[in-house]
């Protein structure tokens, strides 16, 4: 049993890397071999509309025609048993380069055939974790929770079941005395990542546990 996460967020020791690492830590207390991947560390670009997926005939039909460091991860992924996707929320959407990598992900195995078709060899369980620097009802008055999730049901359609874990109000520095945020009150904020972002690494180690088990 092999499962593969992916980091969208530039920091590797923050929220969204903390809660894939639990992730991690429930597949692999089950027996699952992880491995975790830092997507700002990779040279690569979204979808490039060049379509060679989609060309009839084509050597590369089903597969990206794109050649870069995200390549020899989509291989992999095809041979994975549970895949984790990490992101923050920026301006109520995944990072940049998650989205980049969602369309690098999907569309080389999504046919332009009606009703559309699966061209993904396997068949994967998909983890998908979002971390909001804003607080829930802010987030839902919004809309970003609903909006955050409709990749998912393209994840869930083209390489298998996805789950989402949502986790709100993170702690977004160090130091908030260091910057202008006098929309967040600092105390508060420290203690929501003492007493309730705990909470949510467990829950992201239960949904590692999940994704190996079902």
């Amino acid at each position: 049993m092999n499962i593969i996460a992916f980091n969208g967020s530039p920091r590797k020791e923050w929220n969204t890397a903390t809660l894939l690492k639990s992730a991690l830590e429930g597949a692999a207390s089950v027996g699952a071999e992880g491995e975790l991947v830092h997507l700002y560390d990779l040279n690569f670009k979204g979808c490039a509309s060049c379509f060679a997926c989609k060309r009839k005939g084509g050597k590369g039909y089903g597969r990206c025609g794109l050649q870069d460091d995200l390549t020899p991860f989509l291989r992999k992924i095809e041979t994975a048993d549970a895949i984790l996707l990490g992101s923050p929320v920026y301006l109520g959407a995944a990072s940049g380069e998650m989205r980049s990598f969602i369309e690098r992900l999907v569309f080389p195995f999504y046919t332009y055939t009606d009703p559309p078709e699966s061209l993904f060899p396997g068949k994967a369980r998909v983890g998908i974790i979002y971390d909001f620097g804003a607080p829930e009802a802010m987030a839902v008055q919004r809309g970003w929770d609903r909006s955050i999730t409709e990749a998912g049901a393209f994840i869930q359609r083209i390489i298998g079941p996805v789950e989402t874990q949502l986790v709100y109000d993170t702690f977004q520095f160090d130091d908030y005395s260091k910057y202008v945020t006098t929309r967040f009150d600092p105390a508060q904020k420290a203690a929501r990542r003492r007493d309730v972002f705990p909470q949510d690494c467990r829950k992201a180690f239960e949904l590692g546990v999940r994704l190996v088990k079902q």
